[in-house]
């Protein structure tokens, strides 16, 4: 018989499961955090091509190594006043449902594991920003992060980037 109480696997698990890694970036002056398992690669900023009709959040499309994305701007989505585009800015290179897509956000930090503990549930509260996309607040002694649930904010209807498929 053997004993896996405490199997080191298990070290860093909490109560609701493991650890998880989120992306730390900023948007303006907070801090958000998303999945790094969907997270591809990290970019500058590079001027986009338009595309006409697209919302305005959607800033345009880049070629990628031979792949055409579309870039989001999450400052304009999440309407956190004008953007600004300079050395700092970041596109995050995402995969979700097997769509390539990217994210402009002012700057990334680093990555940072939380545990279930860490994560608190968001506050309900009257903003322009949809709490349907809100995983919870990341506490990490002074800091927190707002962390989004980039798979439910990327493939929602609105954004119209990933095709819904028929149940």
């Amino acid at each position: 018989m053997i004993d896996t109480s405490h199997h080191p696997a298990d070290m860093g698990a909490g109560e609701d499961g493991p650890a998880k890694e989120y992306l730390a970036f900023t948007l303006g002056r907070e801090e958000y955090g998303i999945d790094i398992l969907r997270v591809q690669e990290l970019r500058g900023y590079e001027p986009v091509t338009r595309i006409a009709n697209a919302p305005d959040f959607i800033k345009g499309v880049v070629n990628l190594r031979g792949t055409i994305i579309p870039i989001v701007d999450l400052r304009i989505k999440f309407r956190l006043g004008e953007p600004t585009y300079d050395q700092f800015t970041v596109v995050v290179v995402l995969n979700i449902a097997g769509r390539v897509m990217g994210i402009v956000v002012d700057s990334v930090s680093d990555v940072t594991t939380l545990t279930p503990e860490q994560v608190k549930p968001a506050p309900e509260m009257g903003t322009s920003f949809d709490s349907d996309y809100l995983i919870g607040l990341g506490t990490l002694k002074e800091r927190m992060l707002i962390l989004v649930d980039i798979d439910k904010l990327m493939s929602s209807q609105e954004m119209g980037l990933i095709e819904k498929i028929a149940a």
